[in-house]
């Protein structure tokens, strides 16, 4: 038996090896620019502040203009939940940079305007015969509701004729009607 044994098959070799491929190079090794990965937490929580800074201004122009209509203030998904890359936090920073200028210079305009409004209707209170016909609403100024300023002539056509102008405040919206027509 025991030369049966040693009659076996040849010894086993292990086969012969693939040649090896070159190890990758880390990103952060060489001589590229790139930063190693514990080296983002830093970069990534200066963004994320950064952004947190910018949401919380555009959230505050919102509010301080709250009965102005048509002004962007949310903030859009980036593709549902998941970890962003530096990149793609710096786009998100720089977007939301460009909207809170976007919307600070649009709130500026209609400042201004509603400011020029506002001094026109002081001009038309004081001086109505340089102001015939003219009209302006509380939304040409800023505000909620229905009232309006409307330079006209005092008695009609007797007083146009004489120049006898005044400014006419309105009292406001009109009574909600229901169904039936009953206030």
């Amino acid at each position: 038996m025991t030369a049966l044994l040693d009659q076996t098959a040849p010894a086993r070799r292990p086969p012969p090896s693939l040649p090896l491929k070159p190890r990758t190079v880390p990103p952060w090794r060489g001589d590229t620019l790139r930063v190693h990965p514990a080296q983002w937490r830093p970069a990534r929580s200066q963004l994320l502040e950064q952004i947190a800074k910018l949401e919380t201004e555009l959230s505050q122009l919102f509010v301080s203009a709250f009965p102005r209509q048509g002004l962007e203030y949310g903030v859009r998904s980036r593709g549902g939940p998941r970890l962003l890359t530096l990149a793609e936090l710096e786009v998100l920073r720089d977007d939301l940079a460009e909207r809170l200028r976007h919307v600070r210079l649009t709130l500026s305009e209609r400042t201004y305007v509603e400011e020029c409004n506002r001094r026109e209707i002081e001009e038309m209170l004081l001086y109505p015969e340089q102001h015939k016909w003219e009209r302006i609403s509380n939304e040409d100024i800023g505000e909620r509701g229905c009232k309006h300023w409307h330079v006209r002539p005092r008695a009609g056509l007797i007083g146009m004729l004489l120049g006898w102008w005044r400014v006419v405040v309105s009292s406001g919206c009109p009574l909600v009607r229901g169904r039936g027509g009953e206030p």
